[in-house]
């Protein structure tokens, strides 16, 4: 699968609408998109997210229906993993640090839910 950062502007918005609904044609597609293109640049762009190896064809009576090739949260690892290896040198502790020394506050839960994570880590051997 190429890489997530290489989507353009318009192939993230149509895979966020694909993943919103968990599967769609062009049709919906270009009803879900705001200024969308034409019906047919839509089918294009559908194409060479097939191609890239984003979405699949589901056969469907005359219209095609394209579903994710890989969960939202597969693709989100790796285009997160490309943010840290680009701008934090693959830091995970400096890319961390500077996500939440940017938030002003932190909600106890999220804290607990990243001590439980972290301790998880530990005892796996991560």
């Amino acid at each position: 699968m190429t890489d997530p950062i290489e989507l353009s502007r318009r192939e993230r918005q149509i895979m966020d609408v694909v993943f919103r609904c968990g599967e769609a044609t062009v049709n919906q597609v270009v009803a879900a998109l705001a200024d969308p293109p034409t019906p047919m640049a839509v089918r294009r762009m559908m194409h060479i997210l097939e191609e890239k190896g984003f979405l699949k064809r589901v056969g469907e009576g005359r219209e095609v229906v394209y579903q994710p090739k890989q969960s939202k949260q597969g693709i989100g690892k790796k285009a997160l993993q490309h943010v840290i290896d680009t701008f934090f040198g693959g830091s995970l502790d400096e890319a961390l640090a500077a996500h939440l020394t940017e938030r002003r506050s932190i909600p106890e839960e999220e804290l607990a839910r990243l001590k439980a994570l972290i301790e998880q880590a530990r005892k796996e051997g991560r």
